[in-house]
C-alpha cells in the first residue's frame, strides 16, 4: 500500500477524497455517529477535504438506521408483539428507493427486548418479526432485507409464518401456540391463508452463520442456552426442531436439516426461506451493494472503516473487513479505528488493512471509554490525519 499512500500524499489538502465506511459501536455509538465523529476529528486538521461518509452494517443491531441514512429513506414506527407476545413500539425502515424495507428482528424478537429472567425459548415467538414483514407490505414495498442478529427465540419462525397467515396444527386439529416448545405438536401445517403479497416480493436474510437447522451445532445447541435455556431445554428443543423438520419434508417437500444457515436466529432463517421462499446471503454482501460501496471506494483516496472491536474474528464477515478487501481490489489505503483491540488483530494486517486504531488513549475501564467514545473517536482521526499530514509535509508535495 506504500505507492497508494504517496498517491495521496500528492494531493493537496483540500482535494483529499475520504471515505468513512464503519460499523457502529456496538451498546454506543450507532454507524453514522461513529462516521460523524470521525469527520469531526479529521476537519480539525484539513477542514476543506472532500469527506463522504457511508455508514455501513452486516445486518445486525443498526442495520436499518445505516441503509436509511446511505439512501435517504425513513424509519417507520409501528406497534408489534415482543417475544412473549406482548404489545411493543417497534420499527422498520423504508431505503430512498420507496421500494426496498430493512428489518431488523431483534426490534420485534430480540433478546434485548427481554429481561434476563424473561428468557425462555421455549415459550417466546417471532410472531412480532412477521407483523414487521406485513407492515412492510402494507407500504407498497416489494424488496424486504431482514437481519437475523440477536434473536430472543428458538421457534423456527413459526411465529414469524403465523403472523402472515400459516397455521400449525396439532393431531385434533387446533391451534398448536407460541415458541420452540410447540414444535412437537405441530401435525400439520396449513399455508393456504399465507399473504399471497408474499409472491410478489425479493426477500433477502442476512445470515452471517453457517449453523444447520438441528443437531450439535444445530440453532438450539449452540444458541438456545444464551437464550435462558439449561442443559435439559436444550434437548427437547432440539428434538422439537428435528420433529419440525421432518413435517416440513413430508407435507411441504422440503428438506432443511442440511441446509447451511438454516439454525440462524433459532431457526428463523429457516422459516424464512420454507414460507417466504427467500435467500439466505451474507450480510455485508447484500448492504454493500444497496449503498454502492465499490463505487465509493474506487473514488477514494483513502477509506476509513471500523467497529466496536476489532480481534481475528473480524475477518469473518464483519464490516470492516468486507471494506478492506475491496479497498484492497482498487489499492487504496483503508485504516480502521476501533474501540478494542482483540486477540489476533494483527492478522487483519494481512488482508488489506494498513493500520488500525484503538480510541482508548489512557488507561481506562470500559465505563469510561463508553461514555467518552464520541471524544475518544474524534480525537483518535485527528491523530491519525496529523500523520498523514506531516508525511506530506515532510515530503514536500
Amino acid at each position: 500500500m506504500a505507492n497508494s499512500f504517496i498517491t495521496i500524499a500528492g494531493k493537496l489538502f483540500g482535494l483529499m477524497n475520504i471515505l468513512i465506511a464503519p460499523d457502529s459501536f456496538k451498546d454506543c455509538l450507532s454507524a453514522p455517529e461513529v462516521a460523524q465523529n470521525i469527520e469531526t476529528g479529521i476537519r480539525r486538521i484539513m477542514p476543506e477535504a472532500c469527506i463522504t461518509i457511508l455508514p455501513m452494517a452486516d445486518g445486525g443491531e443498526g442495520t436499518v438506521e445505516a441503509l436509511v441514512g446511505a439512501t435517504g429513506g425513513e424509519i417507520i414506527t409501528v406497534e408489534v408483539h415482543d417475544p412473549l407476545m406482548r404489545r411493543i413500539k417497534s420499527f422498520f425502515g423504508i431505503l430512498g428507493d420507496k421500494k426496498t424495507a430493512v428489518i431488523e428482528m431483534a426490534a420485534a424478537s430480540g433478546i434485548e427486548l427481554l429481561k434476563e429472567n424473561e428468557r425462555n425459548p421455549w415459550i417466546t415467538s417471532t410472531y412480532g418479526t412477521g407483523e414487521l414483514i406485513s407492515h412492510a407490505l402494507d407500504m407498497g414495498c416489494e424488496r424486504l432485507v431482514i437481519g437475523v442478529g440477536g434473536s430472543a427465540t428458538n421457534d423456527a419462525g413459526t411465529g414469524m409464518a403465523q403472523a402472515l397467515g400459516v397455521r400449525f396444527l396439532d393431531v385434533q386439529g387446533k391451534e398448536t401456540g407460541h415458541g420452540g416448545g410447540a414444535l412437537n405438536k405441530i401435525s400439520e401445517i396449513d399455508v393456504r391463508e399465507l399473504d399471497k403479497r408474499i409472491n410478489k416480493c425479493e426477500i433477502l436474510v442476512a445470515c452471517d452463520v453457517d449453523n444447520p437447522f438441528c443437531g450439535p451445532r444445530g440453532a438450539a445447541a449452540i444458541y438456545s442456552p444464551q437464550k435462558g435455556a439449561d442443559t435439559a431445554m436444550v434437548k427437547k428443543l432440539d428434538d422439537n426442531m428435528r420433529h419440525f423438520a421432518d413435517k416440513i419434508s413430508g407435507i411441504l417437500n422440503i428438506d432443511i436439516q442440511n441446509i447451511k444457515g438454516a439454525g440462524a436466529a433459532g431457526g428463523l432463517a429457516a422459516g424464512l426461506m420454507v414460507f417466504l421462499k427467500a435467500e439466505l446471503k451474507p450480510g455485508f454482501d447484500i448492504i454493500k451493494n444497496i449503498v454502492n460501496l465499490e463505487k465509493e471506494v474506487s473514488k477514494a483516496d483513502i477509506v476509513i472503516t471500523g467497529e466496536g472491536r476489532i480481534d481475528y474474528q473480524t475477518q469473518f464477515g464483519k464490516t470492516p473487513s468486507g471494506v478492506a478487501r475491496i479497498a484492497a481490489k482498487y489499492n487504496k489505503p483503508v485504516i480502521a479505528i476501533t474501540g478494542s483491540l482483540g486477540e489476533k488483530a494483527d492478522e487483519l494486517y494481512e488482508m488489506g488493512f494498513d493500520s488500525i486504531f484503538p480510541i482508548t488513549d489512557n488507561p481506562a475501564d470500559i465505563e469510561y471509554a463508553l461514555k467518552k467514545a464520541d471524544i475518544l473517536i474524534q480525537n483518535t482521526a485527528e491523530r491519525i490525519f496529523r500523520l498523514i499530514r506531516l508525511f506530506i509535509k515532510k515530503n514536500q508535495f
